[in-house]
C-alpha cells in the first residue's frame, strides 16, 4: 500500500515521502495516528496545499525536542530502590520507572522515549540510558540505582 508521510519517521522516510508499507501497518497505525495518508491524486493535492503548514509543525517539534535535550544533557538521575543480597533489586527498573522519575523531577519524558538497549535494570549501579526525544534528537543520561 502506498502512503504519503505527514511527518518524519525513523526507518521509513521523511515528510512528504511516498513509501510502500504493508496494508495492516498503514490501516492500523500510520493513518489512525495521523502520521500518513493513503497515496492517491486527491490526497497528493491536499498534501501539497498543506506542505508549508506541516513543515512548520515539524520544525516546531524539532526545536521543542532540542530544547528538552539541552535541559537533559548529561543529567544524572538517582533512583533509590529496595535491594537484596549482592545488590540485586527486588523487581527491576524499567522504562516506566525512569520516565516517571524524570517527570517527577520536572522533565517531560514519555515512556516511549526511553531507550534501554540492555533491557531492564536488575542490579544496583550506574547505567547509561538514551532518551529518543525526536527522530533526530537523542540525549544520553546517567541513571544511578542505589540501595535503600
Amino acid at each position: 500500500m502506498n502512503v504519503i508521510l505527514l511527518e518524519r519517521l525513523n526507518n521509513l522516510g521523511d515528510l512528504g515521502d511516498e513509501v510502500v508499507v504493508k496494508p495492516g501497518f498503514a490501516r492500523n497505525f500510520l493513518i489512525p495516528q495521523g502520521k500518513a495518508v493513503q497515496a492517491n491524486e486527491e490526497n497528493r493535492a491536499v498534501f501539497e496545499g498543506r506542505r508549508a503548514e506541516l513543515e512548520k509543525v515539524a520544525s516546531d517539534k524539532l526545536s521543542q525536542a532540542q530544547a528538552r535535550a539541552d535541559k537533559l544533557n548529561e543529567y544524572v538521575l538517582t533512583l533509590v530502590v529496595k535491594t537484596g543480597e549482592e545488590g540485586r533489586l527486588y523487581g527491576s527498573v524499567g522504562t516506566q520507572d525512569i520516565a516517571s522519575a524524570l517527570t517527577g523531577e520536572g522533565h517531560e519524558v514519555a515512556r516511549s522515549e526511553v531507550r534501554m538497549p540492555e533491557g531492564v535494570i536488575r542490579l544496583a549501579g550506574e547505567y547509561g540510558i538514551s532518551l529518543q526525544l525526536h527522530s533526530d534528537v537523542s540525549v544520553d543520561i546517567q541513571v544511578h540505582v542505589v540501595p535503600e
